[in-house]
C-alpha cells in the first residue's frame, strides 16, 4: 500500500520547464472498458491527493469514451488548471469509415487535415481549452515529416496544446522531426512515450541513448508492469477479469503466459519479499529509478490496485546496487 510519508517526486519533462509527477495515471484499457465514471473519479481524486499531476489519455482509447469520462470527472473535481497535466495522442482516428468506404484522411495518418481536426475533437471530449501534451501516437511513413511537424507547431501556436511529442517512434524518426523543427524555428518534439519495463528495455536504454543529451528528450513511459505480467497474476494462467481475459486484447496473451518470464517473475517476487514490497512495486520502482524517465504511467482498474502501485515510491530508496544486480541477474536474456 502507499506510504503516506513518501512525498511524490517531480521531474522535468526532458529539457522543458514543465514538472511532472514521477508516477502518473493512464487510462488505456481501464477507463470506460473496466472502470465506470464513479471509479474513474475515485481513482483520479486519490491519485491527485497522492501528488500525481499527470493524467494520460488518447483519442483512440475506448473509441473516445476514455477522454469523455476524464473530461467529465475533471469538471466534477474542479481542480485548479495549473495543478494538473493532461495528454492525448493522435494517429488511428475515431471515425475510420467502413472497409468498403474507408475515411482515408482520418485513419492511420499524421497528415495536417486529420491532426488539426483530431485535436479539436479531443478538446471537446476533455472539456478543456488546451491540452498540455499531445503525441503523435505512431510514426506515419506516408506523410512527410515536415507536414506533421508544421501541423503540431500550428496546434501549439493556436493555443490548443502546450508541448508535443511522439510515441513509439524510432530514434531516427524523432531526430528527423527535431531537425525539421530546428531548421525552421518551430516548436520541437519534447517527449516520447515508449513502452518500458524489465522485459522491454533496449529502445529506452540503447536506441534513444544519444537523444537525451543531444535534444533533451523526456520520457513518459507506459506499461511498466508489462500489461500485468510483472504483478505475478499470470503465473497460473489468465485470471478472470484481468487484462489478458479481455477479448479485444487477446494479442497480449501469448506474452503474458510466457513460461520463462513468469518463472523470472517468481524469482523477482523473492527479491520483493526481502524488501517488504510486492513484485509490482519492485518493478515500478525499477522503472522509476532510471533518471531518463520523466514519469511512469500507471494503469489500474480499481482503487486498491492504484494505491498499491503508488507504494512503489517507498521502494525506490531500497534499490541498492546489490538489489539491482539481483534483478538484472534474474531478467538477463529476457529483455527485448
Amino acid at each position: 500500500m502507499n506510504d503516506a510519508t513518501m512525498p511524490m517526486p517531480y521531474r522535468r519533462l526532458g529539457r522543458s520547464g514543465l514538472q511532472v509527477s514521477l508516477l502518473s495515471l493512464g487510462s488505456w484499457v481501464t477507463f470506460h472498458n473496466q472502470v465506470d465514471a464513479s471509479g474513474v473519479r475515485e481513482m483520479m481524486a486519490a491519485a491527485r491527493d497522492a501528488g500525481v499531476n499527470f493524467f494520460d489519455n488518447a483519442e483512440v482509447y475506448a473509441n473516445g469514451e476514455s477522454e469523455t469520462l476524464m473530461g467529465q470527472v475533471m469538471g466534477q473535481l474542479g481542480w485548479n488548471r495549473l495543478d494538473y497535466i493532461v495528454s492525448s495522442k493522435f494517429f488511428w482516428g475515431l471515425d475510420r469509415g467502413t472497409p468498403d468506404a474507408p475515411r482515408i484522411n482520418g485513419r492511420d495518418t499524421l497528415n495536417r487535415k486529420y491532426l488539426l481536426q483530431a485535436v479539436d475533437g479531443s478538446l471537446k471530449r476533455l472539456k478543456l481549452d488546451f491540452i498540455d501534451l499531445i503525441f503523435c501516437h505512431r510514426a506515419d511513413p506516408h506523410t512527410p515529416v515536415e507536414e506533421t511537424v508544421w501541423a503540431m507547431h500550428h496546434v501549439i501556436e493556436q493555443g490548443k496544446a502546450l508541448y508535443w511529442g511522439t510515441s513509439e517512434w524510432s530514434a531516427d524518426e524523432i531526430r528527423a522531426a527535431w531537425e525539421v523543427a530546428e531548421r525552421h524555428h518551430l516548436h520541437k518534439p519534447v517527449m516520447e512515450q515508449p513502452q518500458y519495463h524489465l522485459f522491454h528495455r533496449k529502445r529506452v536504454e540503447q536506441e534513444y541513448a544519444r537523444l537525451y543529451a543531444d535534444i533533451g528528450l523526456g520520457l513518459t513511459t507506459w506499461s511498466p508492469l508489462a500489461s500485468g505480467l510483472l504483478t505475478g497474476k499470470y503465473r497460473a494462467g489468465v485470471p478472470a477479469g484481468s487484462r489478458g481475459a479481455i477479448q479485444s486484447l487477446s494479442f497480449l496473451r501469448e506474452g503474458l503466459l510466457d513460461a520463462r518470464k513468469n518463472a523470472a517473475v517468481g524469482e523477482l517476487d523473492a527479491v520483493a519479499q526481502d524488501l517488504g514490497c510486492s513484485v509490482a512495486q519492485l518493478a515500478l520502482a525499477w522503472v522509476a529509478r532510471n533518471p531518463r524517465v520523466s514519469t511512469v504511467i500507471l494503469g489500474a482498474s480499481r482503487l486498491a490496485q492504484l494505491q498499491e502501485n503508488l507504494g512503489a515510491l517507498a521502494v525506490l530508496p531500497k534499490l541498492s546496487t546489490e538489489v539491482v544486480q539481483r534483478i538484472e541477474a534474474i531478467t538477463a536474456g529476457l529483455a527485448e
